[in-house]
């Protein structure tokens, strides 16, 4: 009985040690990222110097050589690349009028949703259908919809407090419900932005065709735009819209994903993979949409090597590519670790802007989950504490799909990413310093806790 007192106090000695180890090193980790604030200075360098970064474009191809460079100079152990092919859609020209009864043409802001087609050279013009929901359309006749522009005014519900909970329900009235409208005959698509922001600046995002119909012009207006629009409707039976754009889908460009890794000490072929997406939407800067996300990765690298902790596990940061209009970096990354034969313990993902972090979603068993919460004394003193939320990421989604990985995902305050998501309002200004920093200390930590503990 005595021994296993002994045995026990042994055991809880070395965990409170263990404790106070890992407490220290996350100060330490901590502060040289509070106080260097280095993924800032990328980050303004990426938006200011490279700018937005849509797949395929010569911005995209200088982000990877840029990335690359930037993760070299880390001191992490390996930085290489992996090709992938994507594809390059180009927005062209926009023009857009809402025409009133008497005739009257009065100018508005379109964005082209991402992989849209363009119109004819002459443009659309045609009477508005506005639709409020999906069902509303698919309880209507076919000739009512034939050859009118079909205006989808489903609004970002402004109820939720976690704006996510708000975008799933929206987003599909900008990848799936073109091809509704097609089916029936429609000549074209406006949506009401995808955005809980009121301003006159459309918001992008990409289009998935269903083959079976036909593949119409789609197009986005911004919320006042839409709202206006609804009122004159709502007075008027026959307003018209012409569109009138010139975007399309050029030939596939050879692209890469962006790895870089530092090798674990005792199990290196356990490998802890973090990143997020290097290419962005081609208006704004992508600076929430995405390139928070890839400086933060690169600076879990940094902070590692900067500070000399070697993880006992690997470390692998991944700069995806095409996130935006394809997700072919993901996938590549997937078949690769395929390939490979590779063992991923975990996958986390940072997409989801550089505001003051909060927590992390998670996809795992229970068990997994009941580990990671155990890690939250650590975790709590940098502001995380919601470990609550079902999710992951779409770059890591194949992992998980295919191999049944863990995925997490960052969980920043969510208030105002969807006033600048996809839109020209997605600058470096509107990304607070220590804001992203704290976002690369949450992730330097759980990159830390998993390579050390494991799942």
């Amino acid at each position: 009985m005595l021994g296993l007192l002994i045995v026990l106090i042994q055991i809880i000695s070395a965990e409170a040690q263990n404790f106070r180890q890992d407490s220290s090193t996350l100060k330490k980790m901590s502060n040289y990222i509070l106080t260097n604030y280095e993924c800032y200075n990328d980050l303004r360098y990426l938006c200011k110097q490279i700018g937005h970064r849509i797949s395929g474009s010569a911005q995209a191809e200088k982000a990877v050589w840029w990335g690359k460079e930037v993760m070299e100079k880390t001191g992490c152990d390996r930085v290489y690349l992996q090709e992938v092919m994507v594809p390059h859609w180009v927005r062209g020209t926009e023009q857009a009028e809402i025409i009133n009864a008497k005739g009257k043409r009065v100018p508005v802001s379109i964005s082209s949703m991402g992989n849209a087609i363009g119109t004819s050279s002459n443009g659309v013009e045609a009477t508005l259908l506005k639709i409020n929901n999906i069902e509303q359309l698919q309880r209507m006749n076919a000739a009512d919809v034939k050859g009118k522009i079909v205006f989808f005014n489903y609004r970002f519900e402004q109820t939720n407090v976690n704006t996510f909970d708000s975008y799933g329900p929206c987003v599909y009235y900008r990848w799936g419900a073109p091809s509704e409208a097609a089916r029936m005959g429609a000549a074209a698509v406006v949506i009401r932005s995808v955005s809980s922001a009121y301003d006159d600046k459309p918001h992008t995002g990409s289009i998935a065709y269903n083959k079976k119909y036909p593949s119409i012009p789609a197009v986005a207006i911004s919320n006042l735009a839409a709202d206006e629009l609804e009122k004159q409707m709502n007075k008027e039976p026959h307003v018209k819209m012409y569109i009138k754009t010139t975007c399309e889908m050029l030939p596939e460009v050879k692209s890469y994903n962006v790895v870089g890794e530092i090798t674990g000490s005792e199990l290196p072929g356990e490998i802890v993979v973090f990143g997020g997406h290097l290419d962005s939407w081609d208006i704004g800067e992508g600076a929430h949409d995405d390139g928070a996300g890839v400086v933060q990765s690169i600076e879990v690298l940094r902070t590692f090597a900067k500070l000399g902790i070697r993880p006992k596990r690997t470390i692998r940061a991944v700069l995806f590519m095409n996130e935006e209009n394809g997700l072919r970096g993901g996938q590549k990354y997937c078949d690769l670790a395929a390939e490979k034969n590779e063992k991923h313990i975990l996958a986390i993902e940072t997409d989801a802007g550089g505001a003051t972090p909060y927590g992390f979603s998670m996809t795992m068993t229970a068990a997994q989950r009941q580990k990671v919460k155990s890690w939250l004394p650590q975790l709590l003193p940098f502001g995380i504490y919601n470990l609550e939320r079902n999710g992951g990421g779409a770059d890591i989604g194949p992992l998980h799909r295919k191999f049944g990985t863990p995925v997490m995902e960052l969980l920043p305050d969510s208030q105002r990413y969807f006033d600048m998501h996809h839109s020209a309002n997605d600058v470096f200004e509107n990304v607070h310093r220590r804001e992203l920093c704290l976002g690369a200390v949450a992730m330097t930590a759980m990159v830390y806790l998993a390579s050390m503990y494991g799942l």
